[in-house]
């Protein structure tokens, strides 16, 4: 099992990126969230991966985070979700997104990832029910948490998900929910 990888980013081209470690390219397949955070092509870069073993070929899978490839994992689990599934649902939602929609039963925000349609959204939700409480440390399911709060206000004021994002991204990281309110408002009215 090839648990994790660190070398020099050779290649990157949604979904996937070639990875060079000492000499050996290897090409693994990556959600959005991770290579929208990947580094310039010629820097270091460490993946956490999974492999995946299929009549077909091994497949390479890379995640920035260890709750990231914990989800991936667990969605893998699921009769009918492959790989390419999973990879989808990662990149539609952050993993505290998903914890989130899972622990509200959300319906509506798996059907927006494409793909997923009511039925397996509804397989999805009832699988993963209590199976990722415990995928993020409690510091960080706080931040997590005051970042959806943020999102969701700026969604609920009617700015869509590709301009509530954006807004969230030029955060920093510990703000709190009315600063981050406050302050992403600010940066939309200057677009």
């Amino acid at each position: 099992m090839i648990a994790r990888l660190d070398g020099v980013l050779l290649y990157k081209k949604p979904p996937g990126v070639v990875l060079d470690v000492q000499g050996v390219g290897y090409e693994l397949e990556v959600p959005m969230s991770t290579f929208c955070n990947l580094p310039a092509t010629g820097e270091r870069l460490t993946l956490l991966t999974h492999l995946l073993v299929r009549d077909d070929g091994h497949f390479l899978y890379g995640f920035a985070s260890e709750s990231e490839r914990f989800a991936f994992r667990h969605l893998l689990r699921i009769s009918g979700v492959g790989a390419r599934l999973a990879l989808a649902v990662l990149s539609g939602l952050s993993v505290s997104d998903l914890v989130q929609v899972v622990a509200r039963q959300e319906v509506g925000r798996l059907t927006k990832v494409p793909g997923i349609g009511t039925k397996t959204a509804e397989r999805l939700l009832l699988e993963l029910k209590g199976k990722l409480a415990d995928v993020l440390p409690a510091s960080e399911m706080a931040a997590e948490d005051s970042r959806s709060d943020i999102l969701n206000a700026l969604l609920a004021l009617g700015y869509n998900d590709r301009e509530a994002a954006a807004a969230l991204k030029q955060l920093p990281p510990d703000t709190t929910v009315s600063e981050g309110i406050r302050q992403a408002l600010k940066l939309l009215s200057r677009l």
